[in-house]
């Protein structure tokens, strides 16, 4: 076998990575992630989709993987016998106003080269879904939904298949690097590695700290809750309803899913977590909430954004506020339609220093450890293509 690789983190995009540097056959690849189970926090909490690329910044990294990643998903589900549906997307405007913002989308999304990218009217939108208010879309056919979860699970089966380890329980406590070898102490013992790949989502810059990494960029968590359909309401919903983003905030705000299992929800919002793995209002950590507040970007956040954060906040607490803005796209939506809240998922958004939003993939080269600093969305449906492209970098790294 050639060098050690250890990699932290048994997410979706960890375990992709882990199955493509198996793969190779030039690696020994051992996973470390300190859970009971693989994909338990931002794959195993997500909404399932896999996003054809209307919204990134074409000539990015999350445009060119994401279009990538796309693809390579559909393929590997279609081999695997793993359940893919594409239920198609609309990026609804609901007013004149917002029809700007939808040329936008559509423009972005066009040199993107989204597949079968359609504009519609309003009486064109309807045919799609019914129930749908607004004035025009863009109509995104190919957008699909998988169980990340299961995808996972299947690739850490190809790990395993191909000589890679995969440990849990493996909480990292120190990371140090000495003569060329990398030591990684956790909760079950330490472990060595000739190069070290961290995939730790939100947990991110807690190890880039540990290898001497740059403090920045730092991650705040935002759980974004979810209600589902009541059983007699989800036949309301075919596939996607999403609003056209706001380019002043972060986020897309409340949107409608058909589930790969039929399942409808309504979400997610984004509230800021009061813990890093804060998947209720109750899981409350003094420290990461002191260390988020204390960040020097954290006043520049809640100045810009305060209104939306008040928005989103009260909309959390009071179903009522949650239902008026989801009622705005289908609207005969009833509140009782929405049944319960289900699953929220924290997602691990990276911030500047002076209070900017890192929007692309950002990854970090620390001597022998890679660190991927920033994987927000699309990074589920990228995964595989951040796989690859993560290999290529560790075999120019190695053909030297």
């Amino acid at each position: 076998m050639g060098e050690r690789i250890g990699i932290i983190g048994g997410g979706i995009v960890g375990i992709a990575a882990a199955r493509a540097l198996s793969a190779s056959g030039d690696f020994e690849v051992t996973v470390l992630e300190k859970e009971a189970r693989l994909a338990a926090h931002q794959t195993g909490h997500n909404s399932g989709v896999v996003h054809a690329g209307l919204y990134y910044q074409p000539g990015s990294l999350k445009a060119e993987l994401c279009a990538r990643g796309r693809q390579m998903t559909r393929d590997y589900c279609l081999e695997r016998g793993l359940p893919y549906r594409e239920v198609g997307k609309l990026v609804v405007a609901l007013s004149e106003g917002e029809l700007g913002r939808l040329d936008d989308i559509q423009q972005r999304a066009t040199t993107n080269q989204v597949p079968g990218l359609r504009r519609l009217s309003a009486e064109e939108m309807r045919e799609i879904e019914p129930n749908v208010a607004g004035v025009a879309a863009v109509h995104s056919p190919h957008t699909a939904v998988v169980d990340y979860a299961a995808i996972t699970e299947c690739m850490a089966g190809d790990v395993r298949a191909n000589g890679g380890n995969i440990l849990l329980h493996q909480d990292v406590t120190a990371i140090s690097t000495s003569g060329g070898v990398t030591t990684i102490s956790t909760s079950a013992g330490a472990h060595t590695f000739d190069r070290l790949l961290v995939c730790a989502g939100l947990q991110s810059d807690i190890l880039a700290k540990m290898v001497g990494a740059s403090p920045s960029p730092k991650i705040l968590p935002f759980r974004g809750e979810y209600w589902s359909m009541s059983a007699e309401s989800a036949p309301m919903i075919k596939g996607m309803i999403y609003p056209v983003p706001d380019p002043r905030f972060p986020f897309l705000g409340v949107h409608f899913t058909r589930g790969v299992y039929d399942d409808v929800h309504v979400g997610p919002n984004a509230v800021p977590a009061l813990a890093r793995e804060g998947y209720s209002w109750g899981k409350v950590s003094f420290k990461d909430t002191l260390e988020s507040l204390s960040w020097p970007g954290a006043g520049v956040l809640a100045k810009n954004h305060w209104l939306m954060g008040a928005r989103e906040i009260s909309a959390s607490l009071l179903k009522p506020l949650y239902y008026k803005q989801a009622r705005s796209f289908v609207p005969a939506l009833k509140s009782s339609h929405l049944e319960s809240k289900t699953a929220a998922g924290v997602r691990a958004q990276a911030w500047n220093k002076d209070g900017s939003l890192l929007d692309d993939f950002a990854v970090d080269q620390i001597g022998s450890v890679t660190l991927l600093r920033n994987a927000p969305s699309p990074a589920a449906t990228s995964a595989m293509a951040i796989a690859d492209h993560v290999l290529e970098n560790f075999m120019k790294i190695a053909a030297r």
